[in-house]
């Protein structure tokens, strides 16, 4: 009995020592791109900027969050799913680039609490990555901004 709890011990270990990438976003992301509709927003001034994320800090041009009650989650869709949701029909000029390399994307809400102070609290939604990890996209206004994390 004692050997098998040790084996079972063993084998919980390694599945939990196994790195979980599918919901990586930490990291500094540069935006490339912009396909769509620019509603107000000068996408030219946005291009080139970054987004950094880091634990429970973020700093970029879309959205900050400064140790304030950063959390995060995503969803994972199967590549012909999350292309037929009319949620993310903005992303379907992108479908090639997203799903190079990859099976599935993840989207991604990030939030900040503010601290307890409503006009601190923040939304980044959608945020969405796949399992290439080096691109990112941002449905924004009428259109996705693209990025890559170098």
């Amino acid at each position: 009995m004692k050997l098998h709890l040790t084996i079972l011990a063993s084998a919980f270990g390694a599945i939990l020592s196994i790195p979980a990438h599918a919901d990586f976003i930490d990291t500094r992301w540069s935006v490339v791109g912009f396909t769509g509709e620019a509603w107000f927003i000068n996408k030219q001034s946005v291009i080139d900027q970054s987004q950094t994320f880091n634990r429970g800090y973020a700093k970029g041009v879309f959205y900050n969050c400064e140790y304030a009650g950063q959390s995060s989650t995503y969803t994972r869709y199967e590549n012909d799913a999350f292309f037929t949701n009319p949620e993310f029909e903005l992303f379907l000029p992108l479908r090639e680039e997203m799903t190079m390399s990859s099976e599935a994307l993840f989207v991604h809400r990030i939030t900040c609490e503010g601290n307890g102070n409503p006009a601190q609290r923040r939304a980044m939604y959608p945020f969405v990555t796949n399992e290439a990890r080096k691109s990112a996209w941002y449905l924004f206004e009428g259109g996705v901004f693209s990025l890559f994390n170098p």
